[in-house]
Order: structure tokens, then C-alpha cells, then sequence
């Protein structure tokens, strides 16, 4: 016989899960459109924005993590957004979980299993135990939960806190909690992988129909392995604190040996991606920095770079490039103390209040992010982490207060955040709608100080004789920006290559991807190479040459490859007099 006792009311509720996740996956898909369209402001505002509204449900389900015992409210509320650390419970990922852990030499529990033979009671109302799940049997549950105390003969009392609480809240095994997690990221990169191919096969089909113009989307069909690669290092940010929870508590709990070894493989090899990619940032940054004064030059100019590392920076103004590395160690400590620190929920609460409390106070002082409003709502996100986790430490009970106190407190925790998380889902939700619905969405956001959108060029809007020719110097030719490898080190802008500089293309070839090439107001009796020494005239020449990729107004009809008239690009790192007259500088 089995009954549960209830009184219906209770903020864990699935549709807010849904709900959410929802919401989350339109605005990353929104920001994708939005940036495929040519709207990188845009894009970029929707996108950090979104990723810093994950980053916060993130946050809420690790203080649901923390073997602190929650208020009933706190655990239920924290509940809902366990999604976001790949806590869900699907029948046939329970199956496949089960059958790994017995094929590698594991031993599954049987907690939920036995539900329907055995007797079972969750602790509501407790300072010192959270939950409490008794169980009549021979079952040997002590070897899966180390707090086990008899009460008798035939009964057992199991205290579950922390991830196992989760765990056991959302019907997962507490053996397959970390291959669940897994799992599902798994699930997650495959299923954004083929929606990448599939979108780029739609793309090039409707563009043969003729349904869809050839100029849409044209940086993403001619450089979509670029963007693919670009959005497989998102995936491994957005993952991260969630395997680095999952992994260092497969340490502690070692479910099978085949599952550690798969937690040692995965933390580490993220962590030594993102420690890479976030160095190669800081070099290219740098490395404009000594050329051209602006960290912004490089790291926006570049598409390769742009598409394939920008997700590390392009959240932040461009001298806040190194940003990303206080954020990584943030995310990694937090991580560490809730998978580590299981057996103490007073050492957690510490913790996080003391590293929340000093990141609040980073973001204050430094504002790293791009422009004002950006930064005003992450520094409202790490407030409210803050005050959490000025919540948790009431909740441990090492301030003795009354449970009556403690069950306020919970309550003004699941207020706070529920208006707080409303807020932020309406402000992504209207910028989602701008992004789609408006002509020119860009207008929406003030241009950056940075200047990183004089940067930014699209091969589609390159119509001026001055793109043509930055486009010839640099080197690229046919298929896009591919000759352009600003964030090798070996390549010309490092000025350690010993080859021959790119420069390469024609004005037919030229002329067939950009239309004709206009004509410039230059004036033909004022010489862009003066001969007093000086820089030479800002005004580009009229015409390219199909050999040179160089010419003047006087040179219409002849295509003489003089070397006085030839660019010399420098080998020494710096741009030379005629690349600072063409705009490098």
C-alpha cells in the first residue's frame, strides 16, 4: 500500500522549468539570426546578456546543490532550475546510466526502486537534516550513503543533502546523478552540431531555389566551419560549472571506475580548453595593443578570430579583454565547493559568500562589460548572488535562530528571486523581440566606445575602393576571409614571418564578389605619397591594378606592376606610411 500526503501547493513546478529553458534557447537562437543578418550589436547585447541570465539560473541551482538544509520553499524553488546542470530525468538515459554503471564493474542503488515495497519519508521540518528518507528492508544502503543510522532491526534512516537531495527530488538513481549530467551535455552538443549542418543545407538549398537572396547569411555559408568551432567553445563555457560540480563529486562518490575515469577526462580537458583559449585572447590583444594601440583592432577585425574566440570577450569592453579569467576562476572555486565540501554545508555557505561577496565587488569597481546597461545587469545578477548567499549562511543554523525565522527567510529567498528572475526574462524576451521584429535593431544600442564596430566587416559590405583594397593587402582572395589569419602566431601581422607577405586578387575577381568598384573623390593633382616625407594623403587611389592590387587615377588603362608603385607591406610588425594612409592606423 502507498500513499503520498501533500497539500498541492509547491513552487517546483515543471512548467517553470520549461518555461524558462524555453526562453533561454529562443534568445541564444535569436542572437545567432540576429548575428548570421549582420546585426553584431545586436547580437552581441542579446547574447551576453542571455548567457549572464543562464549564468544566474546556474547560480540558483547550486546554492539547491549545497548540503545546507533548506527551507522546504528554498529546495523546491532551487528545484527548477536543475535543468540547467543537466539534471533531468528522462526513462531511457535512467536505463542507459544503469547499464554503463553495471557494465564497468559498478553497483547501482535501489533507493527509487524500492519505493513501491518499502515505507518512505521526507523531512520537511528540520534544522539540522534537510531530508530524511526512511526505508524498511535489508536494503544496504549504508554503502551508498555514508550518514546511515538504525533505528531498529528492519529500519534505516537516510539522511539525503546536497546533490544526492537533487538527485533524489527529481527521481534520478543517486548512482546515475553524474552520468545523467553527462549525458544530457553530450545530447545538447550533438543535437547544436546538426542543427548548424542542417541550417547551412537550408541556406545554400533556398539560395539555389532563388528563395532566399545570395547576400543572406553569406559570412555563415562561407565560413560556417569557422562559426561551428567558434560555437563548440561556447558550448564548453556554458558546461562548465556544471561538469565541474559533476565531475569532482564523481571523485568523491566513484560509482564505477569507467565513470571516473570519464570525470578526470572531461573537467580537465575544459579546463585546459578554456585556460588555452583565454591565453591566445590575451595574445592577440596584447599583440594589437603593441601594434596598433587598441586591443579592439585585432580581436574585431579578424573574423576567424572574432567567430572563434569571441565568445570570450566580446561580453566585455575591449580593454576588460582579460575579464574572462577572474570569471573562469570564479565559476571553478564555486564548482569546487559544492562538489567537494558535501560533508559541510557551513563550509559552503562561507565560501560562497565570501567569494560572491568579492566578485560583487570586482564587477563594481572594474564594470567590465561592454556598455552601461550591460553592466548594470550583471552587477543586479551578482547582487542578487550576493544576497543568496547571505541566505545560505542564515540557513546552515549556526546563528541558532528560531524555524520560524529561518522559514521567513526562505520565503523572502523564493520572493526575491522569483520577481528578480520574472524581470530579466521579460528584458531578454523584449530584446529577442527587437532583434526579430525590427528593421534595423542595431539602433536600438548605442555604438560602442570601444569602437569595435568600425572593426567589424562583413565581406557583403565591403562596396568601397578602400575595403577593396584593405581586403587585397591583407590577402584575401577567393572564398572569404580565409587568407586573413590574424591570431596565428606565425602569420604577418606578428612581424616574426619570413615569408612573403599575401597579397593577392584582382579588381575582376574583385569585381565578381564585391560589383564594380566605384570610383573616389580623390584628387588626382594631390599626390598620396607627398614629397616632403610626410604621411601620405587619406584619400585612397581610384583604381586597382590586376596584378599590383594598387593604382592611381592616371594608371586607367595601363597595369605596369612598378615597384616604386608597389605596396610594400613591412616585415617588422608595425604598419608601414601607406597602410597608416589607407585606414590601419
Amino acid at each position: 500500500m502507498q500513499a503520498e500526503l501533500t497539500n498541492g501547493k509547491t513552487v517546483d513546478q515543471k512548467a517553470v522549468s520549461w518555461t524558462v529553458a524555453v526562453i533561454v534557447g529562443l534568445a541564444l537562437f535569436v542572437s545567432a539570426v540576429t548575428s548570421g543578418l549582420g546585426h553584431s550589436n545586436t547580437a552581441a547585447h542579446v547574447a551576453a546578456n542571455t548567457l549572464a541570465l543562464f549564468g544566474y539560473f546556474q547560480a540558483q541551482s547550486l546554492v539547491g546543490m549545497t548540503a545546507v538544509p533548506l527551507p522546504p520553499i528554498v529546495a523546491s524553488w532551487t528545484q527548477n532550475f536543475q535543468w540547467s546542470m543537466g539534471i533531468i530525468r528522462v526513462g531511457f538515459i535512467q536505463d542507459i546510466a544503469t547499464w554503463y554503471q553495471r557494465s564497468t564493474g559498478g553497483t547501482p542503488s535501489t533507493v527509487l526502486s524500492e519505493l513501491s515495497t518499502e515505507s518512505v519519508e521526507v523531512q520537511k521540518r528540520s534544522v539540522h537534516v534537510a531530508e530524511r528518507l526512511l526505508a524498511r528492508g535489508a536494503m544496504k544502503l549504508h554503502q551508498l550513503l555514508p550518514r546511515a543510522t538504525t533505528t531498529d532491526a528492519t529500519t534505516k534512516t537516510i539522511i539525503l543533502r546536497g546533490i544526492e537531495r537533487v538527485g533524489f527530488r527529481s527521481k534520478i538513481e543517486l548512482t546515475n546523478i553524474f552520468l545523467t549530467g553527462y549525458i544530457f551535455l553530450l545530447i545538447f552538443v550533438v543535437f547544436v552540431v546538426m542543427g548548424v549542418i542542417i541550417f547551412k543545407f537550408i541556406c545554400e538549398g533556398l539560395v539555389k531555389m532563388g528563395r532566399m537572396k545570395g547576400d543572406k547569411f553569406q559570412d555563415f555559408r562561407n565560413g560556417w566551419t569557422t562559426v561551428l568551432k567558434g560555437i563548440l567553445f561556447r558550448l564548453v563555457l556554458i558546461g562548465f560549472p556544471q561538469m565541474v560540480v559533476l565531475c569532482f563529486w564523481e571523485f568523491t562518490k566513484r560509482d564505477s571506475a569507467a565513470e571516473v575515469v570519464l570525470a578526470v577526462f572531461t573537467v580537465f580537458t575544459m579546463i585546459g580548453i578554456l585556460a588555452w583559449a583565454s591565453s591566445k585572447v590575451i595574445r592577440l590583444a596584447r599583440r594589437s595593443v603593441s601594434m596598433h594601440k587598441n586591443p579592439a583592432y585585432i580581436l574585431y577585425s579578424d573574423p576567424v578570430s572574432l567567430n572563434k574566440w569571441g565568445f570570450l570577450y566580446v561580453q566585455f569592453k575591449a580593454t576588460a579583454y582579460y575579464f574572462i579569467v577572474p570569471v573562469l576562476g570564479y565559476l571553478l572555486l564555486k564548482g569546487m565547493f559544492v562538489a567537494l565540501g558535501q560533508g559541510s554545508g557551513t563550509l559552503q555557505a562561507i565560501a560562497f559568500l565570501i567569494i560572491e561577496a568579492v566578485f560583487f565587488i570586482v564587477v563594481c569597481v572594474l564594470t567590465p562589460y561592454m556598455d552601461k546597461k550591460t553592466n548594470v545587469f550583471n552587477i543586479f545578477i551578482c547582487f542578487f548572488n550576493f544576497l543568496n548567499a547571505i541566505f545560505l549562511l542564515f540557513f546552515t543554523g549556526i546563528f541558532t535562530l528560531p524555524g520560524l525565522v529561518n522559514g521567513v527567510m526562505g520565503i523572502l529567498f523564493f520572493i526575491f528571486n522569483a520577481v528578480f528572475s520574472l524581470i530579466l526574462l521579460i528584458s531578454i524576451l523584449v530584446a529577442s523581440a527587437f532583434a526579430i521584429f525590427s528593421k534595423n535593431p542595431d539602433t536600438r544600442y548605442q555604438p560602442m566606445r570601444d569602437d569595435r564596430g568600425s572593426f567589424i566587416k562583413s565581406q557583403t559590405q565591403l562596396n568601397t575602393e578602400l575595403d577593396a583594397l584593405g581586403a587585397t593587402a591583407r590577402g584575401e582572395g577567393k572564398g572569404g576571409w580565409k587568407g586573413a589569419r590574424i591570431e596565428d602566431d606565425e602569420d604577418g601581422w606578428s612581424g616574426s614571418s619570413t615569408s612573403e607577405p599575401r597579397v593577392g586578387g584582382n579588381s575582376s575577381s574583385m569585381a565578381g564578389r564585391y560589383g564594380e568598384i566605384p570610383r573616389s573623390p580623390h584628387d588626382p593633382s594631390i599626390s598620396s605619397f607627398p614629397a616632403d616625407g610626410g604621411l601620405p594623403r587619406h584619400n585612397p587611389p581610384t583604381y586597382l591594378d590586376e596584378k599590383t592590387g594598387f593604382g592611381t587615377p592616371d594608371m586607367r588603362s595601363t597595369h605596369s606592376a612598378s615597384p616604386a608603385r608597389t605596396p610594400q607591406v613591412q616585415q617588422t610588425g608595425r604598419a608601414s606610411p601607406w597602410q597608416r594612409g589607407a585606414g590601419y592606423e
